[in-house]
């Protein structure tokens, strides 16, 4: 998991070249005025889900985790809180892993938590366990964009 403001993403962009094409969407459009929805950058490889949410109580959190894309979770408006994990942490499943969605829910004991504010990005790994939408004092509307970046 990496944790950073969008100023510094330039940094990360040497990690792979499809993380910097996702940051290169994310520094070159006008994300507070695209509306919701899927905007393809490379097919299927590298794609991105604009989402209006209004966050959850901790309480309600599903942890949630990814075997065929990174995420990098980039907050556009609002406050949100994220839970995180490792995946060794988690071994109880919720459901059993949906291939075409890329999603497992499960259950584990380590909880940590990150805020974040407008202008602050999140990459999610496969092995990061994270529950995001969450608040810390009181629920939120958020305007987030998920890049999802399919692992080679």
């Amino acid at each position: 998991m990496i944790f950073d403001s969008l100023d510094n993403a330039k940094q990360y962009c040497a990690l792979n070249n499809k993380l910097k094409k996702g940051f290169d969407f994310l520094l070159n459009s006008d994300l507070k005025n695209l509306k919701e929805g899927k905007y393809e950058i490379e097919g299927q490889e590298i794609f991105a889900n604009i989402q209006t949410l209004t966050t959850k109580e901790k309480s309600e959190q599903k942890w949630e985790v990814h075997r065929k894309y990174i995420d990098i979770q980039y907050l556009i408006h609002g406050h949100e809180c994220m839970g995180y994990g490792i995946l060794k942490d988690f071994q109880t499943k919720v459901t059993e892993y949906d291939k075409e969605k890329d999603i497992e829910f499960l259950e584990g004991e380590v909880y940590n938590y990150i805020n974040l504010k407008e202008g602050d990005f999140v990459i999610f790994f496969p092995n990061d366990v994270h529950a995001p939408m969450l608040y810390d004092k009181q629920p939120k509307n958020i305007k987030k964009v998920i890049v999802k970046i399919a692992i080679d």
